[in-house]
């Protein structure tokens, strides 16, 4: 019997050797790949590892307008949707909901390769569309129009691209397809639906600001879940209870402590005054009645907000009017419908309990 159990034993550590060979063989692979860029000559840097990077991945609707495209795709199918793009390849496309907080990001990026020019963590914005190839024409010409520093693209063909996104270790996914959306959060990375503002508003071109809501958006749902069910006095009576307890992390957490991250490398610098990204909590719940655990979880996670409004209920639309995000997250539809009117580019996150609840989106 030793003797099997040994031999079980064995094949039990066969698959974390696999996975150290794998590991070992991927970065000899990236150090050829580095060394081959390190011989060109070219002004462009060089991407950075997946490992090291802060990748945001795009999808094309939610780059560019592609409103019209995608009437065409409905109405006339998949063969008249890529005719369309083919014979309008040299026609650059309109923005769409993220296309400015993609610039803002290449922002961060421009004065992170200032302070830090051999650092690779910055952000990495990979192009993540269901497009077929035959489409890319159009999508690079556009790209190249406005100078975005697009370099990954993944055109999938009409298949899932939650294999690809978990590949790229991506950190926060935009769609504006609901149901990709919600495969991207049920395989654990931070994603959400992007909407188009009702109005055309200026943005910062030299800060990313970017807006959060709190409960199912960076925490867990828990406290909207004694909400619905008990009511809000109840849920006071249990924050206070539980103000020293930390909340349980939501599915926009990690993507608020990689902001965090890069802001702490502008810090470093003696760059606070100046650094390039804003984070602002918006959230519904009252300062006095239930504040203090968000406070404290904030703390508890050694995460940062620049902003903490507390509206005790008020719509959030005319608060964001004057923040003026590249992006809000918001769990609950409604919010999102009062953001858009008023300017707002919101991002709609389809998790927890509010779904429930929540108008289909």
């Amino acid at each position: 019997t030793p003797g099997t159990m040994s031999g079980s034993g064995s094949e039990e550590l066969q698959p974390s050797q696999e996975a150290d060979d794998r590991q070992q063989e991927a970065e000899r692979d990236w150090a050829a790949a580095k060394a081959f860029y390190d011989n060109l000559v070219t002004k462009r840097p060089r991407p950075p590892k997946p490992q090291n990077a802060i990748t945001v991945a795009v999808s094309s609707r939610a780059l560019f307008n592609l409103v019209e495209e995608q009437q065409i795709y409905e109405e006339h199918g998949l063969e008249k949707y890529v005719e369309y793009q083919q014979n309008n390849e040299n026609v650059t496309l309109k923005p769409g909901p993220a296309f400015y907080f993609v610039k803002a990001l290449e922002h961060v990026n421009a004065r992170l390769l200032e302070l830090y020019p051999e650092d690779e963590e910055r952000f990495d914005i990979v192009l993540m569309t269901n497009n077929h190839a035959q489409v890319g024409v159009r999508l690079i010409n556009s790209i190249n129009h406005y100078g975005l520093t697009i370099e990954r693209f993944c055109m999938t063909g009409g298949e899932s691209p939650i294999g690809y996104l978990t590949a790229y270790l991506t950190n926060l996914y935009l769609s504006a397809d609901s149901e990709k959306v919600q495969e991207a959060i049920k395989a654990g990375i931070a994603s959400a639906i992007m909407f188009t503002a009702n109005k055309d508003v200026t943005y910062s071109d030299t800060q990313l600001r970017v807006a959060f809501d709190g409960d199912a958006v960076i925490f867990s749902d828990e406290s909207e879940q004694i909400v619905k069910e008990h009511g809000l006095d109840r849920f006071f009576e249990h924050e206070q209870l539980h103000e020293n307890k930390p909340l349980a992390q939501g599915p926009l957490k990690s993507f608020l402590e990689d902001l965090g991250k890069l802001q702490k490398k502008f810090y470093a610098k003696n760059e606070r005054l100046n650094c390039p990204i804003r984070t602002y909590l918006v959230t519904a719940r009252s300062a006095a009645s239930s504040g203090a655990r968000v406070l404290k979880t904030l703390r508890s996670w050694g995460v940062e907000v620049d902003e903490a409004l507390f509206l005790a209920g008020a719509p959030k639309g005319p608060i964001l009017v004057k923040i003026r995000p590249h992006i809000f997250f918001d769990d609950q539809m409604f919010h999102i419908e009062g953001a858009q009117k008023l300017g707002t580019i919101a991002a709609h996150v389809p998790y927890g309990i509010g779904q429930k609840y929540s108008k289909s989106t």
